[in-house]
């Protein structure tokens, strides 16, 4: 029997999972690692401590299995960061991931240089701190001798890659993560890199997802209980693997993911470009397909946020009964109206991405009064994601028509809050049987095309099938499309409060 295996390098560890050629799941294994916060917006995590877990979980994975059977590993991983090696591959620093925000002067040097309709409609990405390109830009000023002694620039997964084929490769979805991607040619755009001054030596060679990278070596062999020579595929960024998990593999098929963060992506033939740069595109890792994307940086970070620091009655009681908080919390959540009497929640704890690209945004109740209770607050948090998220799905509603949309991610094992996304939307929300495997299982369909297992991404709908379908109320609708505006505006009438709390 022959088995795929992929890792999933995430922001709070790396998952391992295995599949038989059929879609069965056979088994999967976690290893988290941290992540350093600090100076408010800055986030970096230790690239030692993912080939650390790449090896435990590996060898976790394979016990009991013959390792030969393994046809192929493949990736998906966290984008967009910066992470700096010489030219034995070992890190130079630790690795800038995605939520670091601290690239606002870097940012803001690329919009007068470059422009911000210019550099979207060459790169398909608006220009934010977030990007890999603005961190790398921060190192180049603040750390000069690292900058210099950078043999390569890469992504977490490619980091991967090269422990296991001392191979320097990325593939499209994470060089557009970097910010120089030619969106329209899939190619580093030497017109930004020259004039913006990047040493195009740094960037590694960019390949498509499903290319192989090259063969385990002998010593990866050894550190992660892996046969020699088995074939390593580049995979793709978190975002395109789960669009292939979710089954969003033909042009018009859309999905939202429920994660720490949170996105909702469209598969099209061509890029999307927004003409207020709201949302962004990857190319996808199915062969001429783009996915424009509209991610948020604090949705199941909220509500993480919500149960360690204002469910705490909650989660002790779900300690003491031997239960998930998130069941407890739910009911709470049921106990409230739609609308939450007017309460609105500001989903920004970590600055934002779409649709707002304004790393100074933060999160706020705004509304409270005394008739407001605990569980109105606890259903706000929710309904202020969902209502943040519908910003982005409007977006793309312009451009392609919607009535359904596939809900993947921990998120969406909550009925209550795939029925806030129906009522919010107002369209039919699909939930498919693999939620938290969709990014993994994704990837593992790559590294099966890749070494010519399966012939294309259609396969999924052997791994993946729909369990469940949420339907929009119209009178629960009717109310969150009075709040909508309302929401929008909360926001705006912060922005200088925003620009204030930076200073101090």
């Amino acid at each position: 029997m022959k088995y795929l295996l992929a890792h999933d390098l995430g922001t709070s560890g790396n998952k391992a999972t295995l599949f038989t050629m059929e879609g069965e799941l056979v088994k999967s294994s976690v290893n988290a690692y941290a992540t350093q916060y600090k100076n408010k917006n800055w986030a970096e995590q230790n690239p030692e401590d993912f080939w650390r877990a790449v090896c435990i979980t590996t060898k976790d994975i394979l016990d009991g299995i013959n390792k030969k059977n393994v046809a192929v590993v493949s990736f998906s991983g966290q984008m967009m960061g910066a992470l700096c090696v010489d030219q034995n591959g070992t890190p130079l620093r630790d690795h800038i991931i995605w939520a670091d925000q601290r690239a606002v002067v870097e940012n803001e040097m690329l919009i007068k240089t470059i422009g911000e309709n210019r550099f979207y409609h060459i790169t398909g990405q608006p220009l934010s701190p977030t990007y890999g390109l603005q961190k790398l830009l921060w190192i180049k000023a603040n750390e000069p001798d690292i900058y210099r002694n950078t043999y390569k620039v890469i992504n977490a997964k490619d980091y991967i890659v090269f422990k296991l084929t001392n191979q320097f490769v990325t593939e499209y979805s994470d060089a557009a993560g970097m910010g120089l991607l030619n969106i329209n040619k899939c190619e580093w755009s030497d017109e930004l890199i020259e004039e913006i001054g990047i040493n195009r030596g740094k960037l590694p060679d960019v390949y498509p997802s499903i290319h192989i990278a090259g063969l385990v070596t002998s010593e990866a062999a050894d550190e992660t209980g892996l046969a020699v020579d088995t074939p390593v595929v580049c995979g793709g960024g978190d975002g395109v693997c789960a669009s292939v998990g979710a089954g969003s593999v033909s042009s018009g098929t859309a999905y939202c993911i429920l994660g720490s963060s949170s996105w909702i992506s469209i598969a099209t033939e061509k890029p999307i470009f927004d003409e207020q740069i709201r949302t962004f595109n990857w190319p996808h890792i199915v062969p001429n397909l783009y996915v424009p994307c509209g991610s948020m940086q604090a949705a199941g970070v909220s509500y993480s946020w919500l149960k360690t620091q204002i469910c705490k009655m909650e989660t002790k009681e779900a300690e003491e009964q031997s239960l998930n908080p998130y069941d407890i919390i739910t009911r709470e959540i049921e106990k409230s109206p739609v609308g939450a009497k007017g309460l609105l929640f500001l989903p920004y704890l970590l600055g934002e991405r779409s649709p707002r690209w304004n790393p100074n945004a933060r999160g706020a109740f705004i509304g409270l009064s005394m008739e407001h209770k605990r569980e109105d607050v606890i259903r706000s948090v929710l309904e202020g994601i969902t209502l943040n998220l519908n910003i982005i799905l409007n977006i793309f509603q312009k451009h392609c028509a919607l009535d359904e949309l596939i809900v993947i991610g921990g998120g969406a094992k909550s009925q209550t809050w795939r029925k806030i996304l129906a009522d919010v939307f107002n369209i039919n929300i699909l939930m498919p049987n693999v939620l938290e495997e969709a990014t993994s299982m994704g990837a593992a369909i790559a590294g099966g095309v890749g070494v010519g297992l399966f012939k294309g991404f259609d396969v999924i709908k052997n791994f993946s099938r729909i369990n469940y379908i949420d339907m929009p109320e119209a009178a629960n609708h009717a109310i969150y499309k009075q709040l909508m505006p309302i929401f929008d505006n909360c926001y705006y009438s912060l922005v200088d409060v925003y620009d204030q709390l930076a200073g101090i």
